[in-house]
């Protein structure tokens, strides 16, 4: 980076994701009604683009190794603008879902390349600092974001969240062409075939990374359960309209900004497994207030064990990225690619799989909470946890 300071950079183009998730998610129900599909059909243009977002990671980890971080980023910033416009003149929804997922190839490519750049430069403890301020950044977009597009739909329609998409990308990518410089290590391992099975095995296998990327995972898979279903859950069962639907979902985000960016105060006060174990216990809890307060039809009771949950994964992102990654200095593109298709595909196959059953929004989210136990149970095995902490810790 031309910069002392890669943070504002990285910021850039990791915000593209949330972005492309947040902004519209005011707009679903009008959107819903003028392609004639349910809203929970509509919540599929959420779900695709996590879902190809998590594929193509396994396609941009490779070549952000061979050919650089920001050939790729500036990649996939092309892919993602040429899409967002696309999606912005769909006129059916199959053809948005078409674009929804190349959207989501773009994104990817732009993440991966954000996730390798923190490793090419930070150790274990450092690299989780920096993606818990990342996560930071993440997290003021759902404060901002559907603000932002509730008053682009008023004043100009739905289609207008899709063209600001795209002038982000125009923008973004004019400052990070000029300012991002390289960072992919000399010693970079490369596979001979761009595409190759074998590097991803040897990243699976390692124990450390395995165990902290299903935390991820976890972690993900109740962020997307939450805003895939809220719409839903707030503006049609409870019967909020879109301005109340803003007002809670960003006080949610607030509260995940201040959690990400205290989070890598407690990382380097209390250190990784004290974190981690927190984290997990915080959702754990979230589950049973979630279980507590499921008869309860008001927004307060479905927001309060979110909010609660916000801090609990503020303190697991972070810290078990860098944890999943530290092992992995020489190819680090492709051991961010990974961890990126079990953050994102896993999680939106589980939430699918999830929202097949006939169970309420608020009985999915609690499954996912309380599915913390077994993990943090195997997790305080004197046996096994020598295996499952990356060091320094």
């Amino acid at each position: 980076m031309k910069t002392s300071n890669p943070l504002p950079l990285l910021i850039l183009m990791v915000i593209f994701s949330p972005l492309a998730i947040d902004i519209y998610l005011p707009a679903l129900p009008i959107m819903a009604s003028e392609f004639s599909v349910s809203l929970n059909q509509m919540q599929w243009s959420i779900s695709a683009f996590i879902l190809s977002m998590g594929f193509g990671q396994l396609i941009s980890g490779p070549m952000a190794d061979k050919y650089g971080r920001k050939p790729v980023a500036m990649m996939g910033i092309l892919i993602y603008g040429i899409s967002s416009l696309l999606a912005a003149n769909a006129d059916n929804f199959e053809f948005l879902l078409a674009a929804r997922l190349l959207q989501g190839l773009g994104a990817c490519a732009i993440v991966v390349a954000a996730f390798a750049c923190v490793r090419d430069r930070y150790d274990a403890l450092r690299s989780g600092m920096m993606y818990s301020y990342l996560n930071g950044a993440i997290c003021c977009i759902p404060a901002m974001a559907p603000i932002l597009g509730n008053v682009l739909t008023e004043l100009f329609g739905w289609r207008s969240n899709f063209d600001f998409m795209a002038l982000y990308a125009v923008i973004a990518g004019v400052i990070i062409m000029l300012s991002l410089t390289e960072s992919r290590p000399t010693n970079t391992l490369v596979s001979k075939q761009l595409f190759s099975v074998k590097p991803y095995i040897a990243v699976l296998i390692n124990p450390v990374f395995l165990f902290n990327s299903i935390i991820v995972m976890l972690s993900m898979s109740i962020i997307l359960a939450y805003v895939t279903s809220s719409p839903a859950w707030l503006m049609v069962t409870l019967g909020l309209d879109r301005e109340a639907f803003v007002y809670w979902f960003s006080i949610n985000a607030v509260l995940n900004i201040i959690g990400c960016v205290v989070a890598p105060r407690i990382l380097v006060n209390w250190g990784a497994r004290l974190t981690i174990g927190t984290g997990m216990v915080t959702l754990i809890g979230s589950g049973f207030l979630m279980l507590a307060l499921r008869d309860w039809q008001d927004p307060t009771g479905f927001m309060l064990p979110i909010m609660l949950s916000s801090l609990g994964f503020s303190m697991l992102m972070g810290a078990c990225a860098g944890q999943a990654l530290c092992a992995f200095g020489q190819n680090a593109g492709t051991a961010s690619a990974m961890l990126g298709f079990i953050q994102m595909s896993g999680s939106a196959l589980v939430v699918f799989l999830l929202q097949m059953l006939p169970i309420s929004a608020t009985d999915q989210l609690s499954i996912l909470m309380l599915s913390f136990i077994p993990v943090y149970v195997l997790w305080k095995s004197a046996a096994i946890k020598k295996h499952i902490h990356a060091e320094p810790i």
